[in-house]
């Protein structure tokens, strides 16, 4: 067992029971802007008839990349936006999901091209990804490990033990799947260990497939946390990644020869009337659940309350997103609020009444309780920055894009999201995880 012990769980109100129900709305959406770097290129205009698995548009970067269509219907609009750049592109489903046959296989018995060529064909290559960057992985490129986290620490995160406890035969084809893409070790990372004996009971055919076991509070469920232990990367290296999901629909593809657009996304919230799990597909339009919200005036994220989209009036679950979360919105003011006890609010230091209950739920809003302010040293981040890393140097480093001082200070082992908490816990309200993709993207456009 890996133990974690720097980073902070933060408790909401409104974690999801263990209900599934099903959510079949009539619209799909695949956005462009879900996916870094990609420049799309149309292969279907509207009115176009298509089923699951059809190319809507590939990459103009890497025409490899293709991303198909989750349902099968009709292209309803192709929304596009400044100087008509694509924002997404919106299939009407017919309710048939009738699916493109790619052939079903097994992955220990095929190769590496064999392997890659099936998942780019059928769109399932683009939920496997890169670090550094967070782009869609190269298929030219050798990783020199994969990275598979099946578990999530953030608040009020679906419990991926019970998504995955009955797909373990597509967790097996999905783990042999990527066991050929790499030579190195292809890592399953899990948080209990009754989930460790049952994918070790799977008895993978590929011996570079290892499982461990981590334990920790957030952000242990995070790639860059679990990569920092098992294997670090230093420049020039590529690392692969994929999460509990991902693994699933990968396998699935093998073992019926159909893209697996479904998806298990938890209804979260304090603003979420029953909050619970549902099973839709890619890209869903999510307006047919807020009759499930109890008031209007709240923010509604694809993904948690760290890292998630805004996506009130946009309405689509995001491509990689297996959370909707729905809190108050912040948008007032207290008056003399530092003053008050404030046991409701959420503290990460003993300065407030909140310190004396910090494993209670709370029901917290987006107010930042403060406006920005000169971004000062406190020592505060070093305690839930799990990482042999300066983070304020590495924040700084990226303020003023001194690339060489980012690489020295280990920017390529991070992403954005790894930085999430210390975001939560400044003091000077500083937009970190902005702050860090652009000194990312800045790296990524002057390497490429």
């Amino acid at each position: 067992m890996i133990k974690i012990k720097k980073g902070i769980d933060i408790h909401l109100v409104g974690e999801a029971k263990k209900e599934v129900r099903n959510y079949e709305p009539q619209i799909f959406a695949i956005k462009p802007h879900d996916f870094i770097g990609v420049i799309p290129k149309l292969h279907v205009a509207e009115g176009d008839e298509v089923k699951v698995g059809t190319v809507l548009f590939h990459d103009k970067k890497n025409e490899d990349v293709l991303f198909t269509s989750p349902v099968s219907g009709k292209v309803k609009e192709v929304v596009r936006g400044e100087k008509r750049v694509i924002l997404k592109v919106v299939v009407e489903s017919d309710g048939k999901n009738e699916a493109i046959d790619f052939g079903k296989a097994d992955p220990a018995k095929l190769s590496r091209n064999e392997v890659i060529e099936k998942m780019i064909q059928s769109g399932t290559w683009t939920m496997l990804r890169q670090r550094p960057y967070s782009t869609i992985a190269k298929a030219q490129d050798k990783p020199k490990c994969i990275v598979v986290s099946m578990f999530d620490t953030a608040p009020m995160a679906p419990d991926n033990n019970f998504i995955i406890a009955n797909q373990m035969e597509a967790v097996k084809a999905g783990a042999e799947a990527l066991a050929k893409l790499t030579d190195g070790k292809v890592y399953l990372n899990v948080n209990s260990e009754e989930t460790k004996k049952a994918l070790e009971a799977l008895k993978f055919s590929a011996k570079n497939i290892s499982v461990n076991v981590f334990q920790g509070p957030h952000p242990a469920g995070n790639v860059s946390t679990q990569l920092n232990v098992l294997s670090p990367i230093n420049k020039g290296e590529v690392v692969w990644y994929c999460y509990a999901q991902n693994i699933i629909s990968i396998g699935n593809l093998f073992l019926t020869g159909n893209y697996d657009s479904k998806r298990i996304f938890a209804f979260t919230g304090s603003e979420v009337k029953e909050p619970v799990y549902y099973v839709t597909r890619i890209g869903a339009d999510l307006s047919g659940l807020y009759n499930n919200i109890s008031s209007e005036n709240v923010r509604i994220i694809s993904g948690n309350v760290l890292t998630g989209t805004k996506i009130n009036g946009n309405n689509v679950l995001g491509f990689y997103d297996t959370q909707v979360s729905v809190i108050p919105e912040g948008d007032h003011y207290q008056l003399f609020g530092w003053l008050a006890p404030n046991f409701k609010k959420f503290t990460s230091t003993n300065t407030m009444g909140a310190s004396l209950c910090k494993k209670s739920r709370k029901v917290l809003d987006t107010n930042l309780n403060g406006g920005i302010r000169p971004l000062i040293m406190t020592g505060n981040f070093e305690k839930v920055f799990p990482f042999d890393i300066y983070p304020m140097q590495l924040i700084k480093a990226c303020i003023i894009k001194d690339i060489d001082q980012m690489e020295e200070l280990g920017i390529y082992e991070i992403d954005a999201e790894d930085f999430a908490l210390c975001e939560v816990i400044d003091p000077s309200k500083t937009p970190i995880q902005q702050i860090i993709r652009e000194g990312l993207e800045l790296l990524r456009k002057e390497m490429n």
